[in-house]
């Protein structure tokens, strides 16, 4: 089973959400509904701007503390290396 690391904004260079998990649509939609409370349900942060896939949540869980201590310029790069325009992706979401 797929497991995902990912990075939710609010607008292009707004506020932004990295998590984990190993059902990246239904996760999506449960931020965009706002039914996960606290800081995406605050600053409204549903657009999901970059992902990437991990072979086991172990993989995952550890790249998703990594890029949550990352500086923000490192975090808008590696947004801006797959997604320039900061458009929604979650139709490329297998």
């Amino acid at each position: 089973m797929p497991h995902f690391v990912y990075i939710l904004a609010s607008r292009p260079g707004g506020a932004l959400y990295t998590g984990a998990t190993s059902d990246l649509r239904r996760r999506v939609e449960q931020h965009r509904a706002r039914v996960v409370p606290g800081h995406t349900a605050r600053y409204g942060i549903g657009t999901l701007v970059w992902f990437e896939i991990h072979e086991t949540r172990e993989a995952a869980l550890a790249r998703e503390r990594s890029i949550k201590r990352w500086r923000r310029l490192w975090k808008d790069q590696l947004i801006l290396g797959l997604n320039p325009d900061w458009r929604d992706i979650s139709g490329l979401i297998p």
